[in-house]
């Protein structure tokens, strides 16, 4: 596995300490940056890239770095300067290097490593003979390998965030037409920003299983997959049918759930717009705080401000922006944000997910009154749909099969509601009546449609929105 070693310190590194990290590999080493300078590379005498090193980066949300190294890994308060360094599996050298590379910066400044074990302040001696060694010709420092058709990421880390490495990987793969493959161990967990980046086929999430002779099998579906012609791809038995893995079937319920409202709003696109501010009003609402930070990767290191991620997006357009928001470590919440300038205005795709344990009711009582606080304020709702799952309360993904989340409630905004029609929207054919919020003249719908305990709330919201959709 590719070693990933991150340092996590209480100031930022500067040149001096950074040069005493780069010295990890001796005098005979070269620096090169690449990325506009954002990475560090260290390389071989002859230009073998070793260790890649991101540019440094403050973290002010709390709780982040235990969020994405495991709760049991001691790391320092916030705010924190976390500096990452990927080695390249091409030498046996290179995860000592990294290794060492962190442990300098760690000593230098009174900080932590992580993994704690892979820090050391030695001299790495480079033994292996690089001119015999295939050159790393990926065209990015954190793919592995890469074929015709796939990008391949190897990760060994306990939970796998959408970070800069990694989203830059995708959209590598992406623009050279190749699919992306993410390898990991079976304790790896997924965090949700990366689960909805990998969108499925032809992206994988690939899960070693050490129980079955280290067979593959997608983490996504179960499906059992082997390396044949450059790519992982499902192994077919005789009649066609593709396997699923005993241990994607293998599953436990915790009695931990997740509340998931899918939101969307439309705003005129004018000067005084603030985006962001529908999802911190639901924050607020259902948590009782507003989000604690946002960025466009993870970790998430910025503090929250609607004006700023407003910002980013105004210069961003025409081009869409994808963001993150993360809540406190006391109640698990993350968001994921999609802001498009389309021909009707400014448009956000929000999913929010909040994480409950077993005995920790999800607050399904206030979606009513969250839906009329967000559909008679000015916060542009076209639509929300809220539903509850079984799934982990800390929001990460394991490798095993999930149930569907069940539908609790289905909220239009006024202009959606005058789009389909008043009278066909509060009439629906089925034993449902829905709330109207907001003036008569313009008014907006809310359809409670149970408490997710019933698998035929899908069948009455298909037919619900069936029925919706002839009206528009």
């Amino acid at each position: 596995m590719t070693k990933d070693v991150i340092a996590l310190t209480p100031t930022m590194p500067d040149v001096r300490t950074l040069l005493a990290g780069l010295y990890a590999g001796g005098p005979d080493l070269r620096v090169r940056t690449a990325a506009d300078g954002a990475v560090v590379q260290l390389c071989a005498p002859d230009g073998n890239t070793l260790v890649s090193i991101e540019a440094p980066i403050l973290i002010h949300t709390p709780g982040e770095p235990a969020r994405l190294l495991g709760t049991k890994t001691t790391t320092p308060d916030t705010p924190v300067w976390w500096t990452e360094a990927r080695a390249t599996t091409a030498l046996p050298e290179a995860g000592q290097l990294a290794g060492s590379f962190a442990g300098r910066l760690a000593t230098v400044l009174g900080g932590t490593t992580w993994p704690p074990e892979a820090a050391t302040t030695d001299v790495i001696p480079l033994t292996t003979d690089t001119t015999t060694t295939p050159a790393n010709t990926t065209p990015h420092p954190a793919i592995d390998v890469l074929t015709d058709t796939t990008a391949v990421v190897l990760q060994d880390r306990p939970v796998i965030p959408m970070t800069s490495w990694l989203s830059d990987a995708l959209r590598t793969a992406i623009t050279s037409d190749r699919a992306l493959h993410i390898v990991t161990p079976n304790t790896a967990r997924l965090t949700l920003p990366t689960r909805n980046a990998l969108g499925g086929h032809p992206h994988r999430w690939v899960v070693q299983d050490p129980h079955d002779g280290y067979r593959y099998y997608d983490g996504l579906s179960g499906a059992v997959l082997r390396w044949q012609n450059g790519t992982f791809a499902p192994t077919r038995t005789a009649p066609g049918a593709t396997p699923v893995a005993p241990a994607f079937t293998n599953t436990t319920d915790t009695g931990e759930r997740q509340l998931i409202l899918a939101l969307r709003t439309r705003h005129p696109a004018d000067e005084q717009l603030i985006l962001g501010r529908a999802l911190e009003t639901t924050w607020r609402h259902l948590t009782g705080t507003p989000p604690a930070g946002w960025s466009t990767a993870e970790p998430i290191n910025l503090p929250w401000s609607p004006r700023q991620l407003t910002d980013l997006a105004r210069r961003r357009a025409p081009q869409p922006t994808w963001l993150i928001a993360i809540g406190h470590p006391d109640r698990p919440a993350l968001a994921t944000i999609r802001i498009a300038r389309t021909p009707a205005g400014v448009e956000e795709d929000i999913t929010l997910s909040l994480g409950y344990g077993e005995y920790e009711p999800p607050p399904l009582e206030a979606i009513p009154s969250l839906a009329e606080a967000l559909t008679t304020a000015n916060h542009g709702l076209t639509s929300m749909l809220t539903s509850l799952r079984h799934a982990p309360r800390d929001l990460t993904i394991p490798p095993h099969i999930a149930p569907p989340p069940n539908p609790v409630a289905l909220t239009l905004g006024p202009d959606t509601v005058h789009d389909i029609g008043p009278h066909h929207a509060q009439h629906p054919p089925l034993n449902l009546i829905p709330t109207q919020l907001g003036p008569a003249s313009r008014p907006a719908l809310h359809y409670a449609l149970g408490d997710a305990t019933d698998d035929q709330t899908w069948t009455t919201l298909k037919r619900l929105t069936q029925h919706l959709r002839m009206g528009t």
